[in-house]
């Protein structure tokens, strides 16, 4: 992941032509864009298998997305694009590109194999500043996850850890009680 600042103003502009001209995926997280190349195998596979759960067990009102982006309240030029995300069914005749942050019922982010923990740590904070409900993080690096629930003050006050194999215990409506880890793959060693 590569994160450049750029002046403000057409920031949006500015990521829409990088996407445009090279295919990367791009978000603005707290006035910086952040890039992201395509994703790796294990990376897309972490996300269906997650996906291949939440599907089924989710009320009718609500779906898994992939590749939508949620909006800072009120700063349309500050936006996350999380590898998956479940909200209400509407979102599928929405004109709008940017979700509400009220309206994410999870949101699900995978570490890459490079991702330094400055850059997790600044996506984390960005989605409790936003007020996103739940957040899951997956780091197919270590095969580990962790749940930030609660967000208050720009800070999430519930945080758990876990490992691969265990449970990630969920919380609230319209979300299953649990996602299993268990088949979640890990990257292999670098080298």
């Amino acid at each position: 992941m590569t994160a450049i600042t750029v002046r403000p103003g057409r920031l949006r502009d500015a990521a829409e032509e990088i996407e445009r001209s090279t295919g990367l995926r791009v978000q603005i997280i707290g006035g910086t864009l952040v890039m992201s190349p395509t994703h790796r195998g294990k990376h897309a596979g972490t996300v269906q298998v997650l996906r291949d759960q939440l599907i089924p067990a989710l009320p009718g009102s609500h779906r898994v997305y992939e590749v939508s982006s949620i909006c800072m309240p009120d700063d349309e030029d500050d936006y996350a694009t999380p590898d998956m995300i479940v909200l209400p069914k509407d979102w599928d005749t929405d004109d709008e590109w940017l979700a509400d942050p009220r309206d994410v019922a999870l949101a699900l982010e995978v570490i890459s194999s490079s991702e330094r923990a400055s850059g997790i740590a600044s996506k984390t904070e960005w989605y409790a500043i936003a007020g996103v409900t739940t957040l899951l993080t997956a780091d197919p690096r270590n095969g580990t996850w962790t749940l930030h629930t609660r967000p208050r003050d720009g800070v999430y006050q519930g945080v758990l850890h876990g490992k691969y194999g265990e449970p990630v215990p969920l919380t609230g409506t319209p979300l299953p009680s649990e996602l299993r880890t268990d088949e979640l793959p890990l990257y292999s060693p670098r080298h």
